[in-house]
């Protein structure tokens, strides 16, 4: 009787061992890690708020980068499963195969993005022999290229340097740069005392639009769709409540100092600063405009740019295939 005892004992703890491995397998999968930037849009007071950790059970691990380029190194490397990237990183991911998808639209740049010079530089032409720094194959680094191109303006005609943005603001207050094509918070410090030659929005008129936008790895969508479809409603959420009442914030709008912490910005510029992007409804977003077909146009145009430049091999024949519209579809309902 006690060696039945013993082994019933026995497996009973083989079974519990059993049961608490997959818990905490299941446990483990309910862990996503999130890299954004320092964009100041109403996402960030989501993150502030824990409303999508509390809406979903997941454990959210915010980690910050200093532009697009590094969110698409991180997500190759298997380290972050979702990320925000401008159209000009995201282009290049997709066309070297990364296996990522757009699924919102997190902001329309338009006049976000500025190119700031020395006050003397008069005119694009006369950045020839100039220093400009900004993120390489960021959306900034795309329409800064354009810039020069459309002036007549060859690529060895300026010294265009790699820097990242905290990098382009300290290179600026000491002198060593003419210019920079860059986005807030480091535009807002360094035009003033500078002067604008033209802006991502000025560009985008052109025929060249840029935006930033959230991507994710396609198989972890396939695998947690219900979190990403919770964090979908949470951004059209705040975005609306951004449209609604964004006027009214002041610095001290608790939506504001949110914005402010998780970019590093002064809460003063932060309204400013919102008010440069332009945040599509659930219903733009799977417009034609942006996920129904503007993206991938986008996305083809800034591919084949960053083919010219010898950023990317290959162009795709379809970038359609690297978006979806299923979640902000479903994010109004």
């Amino acid at each position: 009787m006690k060696l039945s005892i013993t082994k019933m004992a026995k497996s009973m703890l083989v079974v519990a061992s059993t049961c608490m491995a997959f818990g905490s397998m299941a446990q483990a999968k309910k862990e996503v890690t999130f890299a954004h930037q320092d964009m100041m849009v109403p996402l960030r007071v989501v993150m502030e708020s824990g409303e999508l950790e509390k809406a979903t059970g997941y454990k959210i691990n915010w980690r910050m980068f200093g532009g697009g380029g590094d969110v698409i190194r991180a997500m190759a490397s298997g380290d972050v499963q979702i990320g925000e990237a401008g159209s000009s990183p995201v282009a290049a991911a997709v066309s070297q195969g990364q296996d990522i998808q757009l699924f919102w639209i997190l902001d329309d740049i338009s006049d976000a993005e500025a190119l700031v010079v020395k006050k003397g530089i008069a005119s694009i032409k006369d950045l020839k022999g100039k220093k400009v720094a900004t993120p390489f194959v960021s959306t900034s680094h795309y329409q800064l290229m354009l810039a020069l191109k459309m002036e007549g303006l060859k690529t060895s005609d300026v010294n265009v340097m790699n820097m990242r943005p905290p990098e382009i603001a300290a290179a600026w207050e000491r002198g060593d740069i003419d210019g920079a094509f860059i986005w807030d918070p480091i535009l807002t410090k360094i035009k003033s005392n500078g002067n604008i030659l033209t802006t991502s929005g000025q560009i985008g008129k052109k025929g060249f639009p840029t935006f930033d936008g959230l991507v994710v790895n396609r198989q972890w969508a396939l695998e947690n769709k219900d979190f990403v479809l919770a964090l979908t409603k949470a951004l059209a959420k705040a975005d609306a409540e951004y449209r609604a009442n964004g006027a009214k914030w002041t610095t001290d709008s608790p939506q504001v100092k949110a914005i402010a912490k998780w970019t590093k910005a002064d809460a003063k510029d932060v309204t400013r600063s919102m008010a440069l992007y332009k945040f599509p409804t659930p219903q733009e977003q799977i417009s034609a405009t942006w996920l129904g077909g503007g993206a991938a146009k986008a996305l083809k145009d800034t591919a084949e740019f960053l083919k010219e430049q010898g950023r990317v091999k290959d162009v795709a024949a379809d970038y359609s295939k690297f978006i979806t519209t299923e979640f902000a579809a479903k994010a109004s309902n």
